[in-house]
């Protein structure tokens, strides 16, 4: 860009120095003419010591112009390697620079370049000037835009340079972690946890080393992931640590685990004593009282593992959102009285009084009507199962805002307080042997909760152990 200028100062200066050069050379030999002039008018004697002197004064006039010239010409070379390396390469290059920026069409910059070929530096130097501050403000928003992300972010991040410093961490990584301030390195904060990995293996061994841990913080589970990153040369600059909350999921395989095994004994104990009355049956010959004994064992048993299959088929339909709820109006009071009459043998049977009051002039409510008649049966069953001979059970109906509710009062044996928040979970019993014993799976309560859930309703357990329990039962009157 700048070459034309620098072509023009070269010339200009070996312009001012041939003109130099050519003045002493016009003054050195004006004198010399002036002298010779002098010999020859007779004013010098001596003429020919003089006239020696004057041919080697020639003679070295000559020489020191040539020498003159010579040194100009390698000061104009030095000068123009100055000027192209020190002056006019910086200038060129900031101009190409601050063209790539602004990114002007060929056109513009043709007839630009033909209107004049001399920018106006100060021109370019503020057009260079406001494309930095608006490359600024995009980095600026940018990097607002990376920490907010970060801040609100539910995994937790940690970068570590090479000297395996913190250089950045996010809040849910301090968290998870427990990081505190004196944790400063990646040994300070993973070495507690006694993991078989370091920075030089994540680096340097990336392809032979697992990368991914799982590490346990009091009562979390949490799975990190070590990954380097590079800088521009594809050289390693750190590693990055991703920091993922897995307790859930840890949790549910557990349940998944602990349902297996559960499903497994439910199903054993049962299995085994329909083999173990069978064979005896079929070894010997047993009067009709005995075998008849033992019929009904087994057939008590196999009605255990039908009831148990067809509890679990039930939630299976329900977790996997096959179960078809048909949600209609009719009114609760009417089903919960119909509920007690088909309970009134068993209620008779332990000589409990039953009283059910309806409290209010209750909506129809919205629900699917055979879900919640399995609802209300389960928990009647459950007070009359818990409840001792001669015990009292008290059921309203009633209606408040939007929910029609079924409370269920008894004066039973209770649910410790340890117990209540684990009532819901699957094959969870208080007491497992009696429960075993009374006909039941565990899995009652959750097949009610799931069907309330379905519904819209919901279901809250209160209870003191020697004292009874309450269930309150909602139900939404109207499609939500």
């Amino acid at each position: 860009m700048f070459k034309n200028v620098q072509y023009k100062i070269i010339l200009l200066f070996f312009l001012i120095g041939i003109v130099i050069i050519a003045g002493l050379g016009i003054f050195f030999l004006n004198s010399i003419n002036m002298i010779e002039a002098k010999i020859a008018l007779g004013d010098v004697t001596n003429i020919e010591h003089f006239t020696s002197i004057m041919e080697e004064l020639r003679t070295n006039t000559k020489i020191t112009l040539a020498i003159c010239g010579v040194a100009f010409t390698i000061v104009g070379v030095l000068v123009s390697i100055f000027l192209s390396r020190f002056v006019i390469y910086p200038i060129n290059k900031l101009i190409k620079s601050a063209e790539e920026i602004t990114d002007e069409d060929n056109s513009k910059k043709k007839n630009r370049k033909a209107k004049n070929n001399t920018y106006d530096l100060e021109s370019v130097f503020g057009m260079m000037t406001t494309e930095l501050k608006e490359k600024l403000s995009e980095v600026s928003t940018q990097k607002n835009q990376i920490e907010t992300i970060l801040l609100h972010m539910t995994d937790g991040i940690i970068a570590f340079n090479r000297q395996g410093e913190i250089i950045l961490i996010n809040p849910a990584a301090k968290k998870f972690l427990s990081i505190g301030p004196e944790d400063n390195t990646f040994e300070d904060i993973f070495d507690k946890f006694k993991l078989d990995i370091n920075m030089e293996k994540i680096i340097y061994l990336e392809s032979w080393t697992s990368t991914e841990q799982r590490i346990q913080v009091e009562d979390k589970f949490m799975n990190v992931f070590f990954a380097p990153f590079k800088d521009e040369a594809e050289r390693p600059n750190g590693v990055i640590a991703v920091i993922q909350d897995i307790t859930e999921h840890v949790k549910l395989d557990n349940m998944q685990k602990e349902l297996v095994a559960d499903v497994s004994h439910e199903l054993k104990t049962p299995i085994t004593s329909i083999m173990g009355y069978a064979d005896t049956l079929l070894e010997g010959e047993y009067d009709k009282e005995t075998e008849k004994k033992f019929l009904n064992v087994i057939a008590t048993e196999a009605r255990r593992m039908a009831k148990l299959v067809t509890d679990l088929l039930t939630l299976s339909r329900y977790d996997n959102n096959k179960k078809n709820v048909q949600k209609e109006s009719f009114d609760l009071g009417d089903l919960v009285k119909k509920c007690q009459d088909k309970l009134a043998i068993e209620i008779k049977k332990k000589n409990h009084k039953v009283n059910c009051f309806v409290t209010a002039d209750v909506p129809p409510v919205y629900a699917d009507k055979y879900d919640i008649e399995r609802v209300v049966l389960n928990i009647l069953t459950n007070s009359i199962k818990y409840t001792p001979d001669g015990g009292e059970i008290k059921i309203y109906v009633g209606f408040v805002y939007n929910d029609a509710y079924i409370k269920i009062f008894d004066n039973g044996i209770g649910i410790p307080e340890e117990d209540l928040s684990r009532i819901f979970e699957r094959f969870y019993r208080v007491d497992k042997a009696r429960t075993r014993e009374m006909g039941g799976t565990g899995l009652g309560l959750s097949i009610a909760k799931e069907i309330l859930d379905k519904n819209g309703g919901s279901i809250d357990i209160k209870s003191v152990v020697g004292q009874g329990t309450e269930v309150v039962i909602r139900i939404p009157t109207k499609n939500k």
